[in-house]
């Protein structure tokens, strides 16, 4: 609670930006400006962190979408660390609804790259060569995050659901879970596990995503670990007997 406090979580937008959907989470206002309730914050927060460890530990992915200034870095840095795909730049229509072709976009990057670093784009015309890099630079910039992303994902994780509006429709619509933080100007019902938060303050932002990317590794870890296992038990079954003289 304490780590909430100081990181500004319970501040909310000035009153008279609000969405009333919002009003179960909020403890009150102060000066003009709503005050969220940190305690269903903390209870929010770890229903969330609880699915989304289960939902890693199952072997299925959490795209990270955050385009908002304040959390591009965050969403990009929590993301790589927990090894999950994400966009941070601006959110393709059809990422999710049209995702096979999205995905022969990342593939087309992918073999762009590949031949950048086999050297291969030196030996075309200076001409043909720059307008590749060029499309490269622009793939990067709106797909980087999608690389090893080869299948829908199990759900998403959304910081600001008025900006993210599109993606949180093509989740809705393809029946994707989300987990959102939802600062006062958001609707609560759109998401399955939303977080009651202040989504423009870096540090609030910062620490609500270390939480679920912090669950998302640790469900990573468990799968790793019973997948080894696993084998392990396979290969000592299928161990030839040790001759006994």
């Amino acid at each position: 609670m304490r780590d909430l406090l100081e990181a500004g979580v319970h501040f909310g937008h000035q009153t008279g930006r609000w969405n009333p959907k919002m009003a179960p989470f909020i403890y009150g206002a102060r000066n003009g400006v709503h005050i969220l309730d940190l305690a269903q914050t903390v209870t929010r927060l770890e229903d969330a962190t609880e699915f989304a460890r289960e939902l890693s530990g199952s072997g299925q992915q959490i795209l990270f979408v955050g385009t908002k200034r304040q959390a591009q870095d965050v969403i990009r840095n929590e993301a790589d660390r927990a090894n999950m795909p994400y966009v941070v730049t601006r959110w393709l229509g059809g990422t999710l609804t049209n995702f096979q072709t999205i995905r022969l976009r990342v593939d087309y990057m992918i073999e762009l790259e590949r031949r950048e670093e086999a050297g291969q784009l030196e030996l075309l015309p200076k001409k043909e060569a720059l307008k590749l890099r060029d499309k490269l630079t622009r793939l990067h910039r709106y797909l980087r995050g999608l690389r090893d992303m080869t299948s829908l994902p199990g759900a998403l994780f959304v910081v600001d659901v008025p900006r993210e509006h599109i993606a949180v429709a093509e989740a809705r619509r393809l029946n994707i879970p989300i987990i959102a933080v939802c600062d006062t100007n958001s609707d609560p019902n759109l998401v399955d596990f939303p977080i009651p938060s202040n989504d423009d303050a870096i540090r609030a932002v910062r620490l609500l995503t270390a939480q679920i990317a912090d669950a998302a590794q640790e469900g990573g870890m468990m799968m790793q670990s019973a997948v080894e296992a696993e084998e392990s038990y396979e290969a000592a079954e299928t161990a030839e007997p040790v001759a006994v003289d």
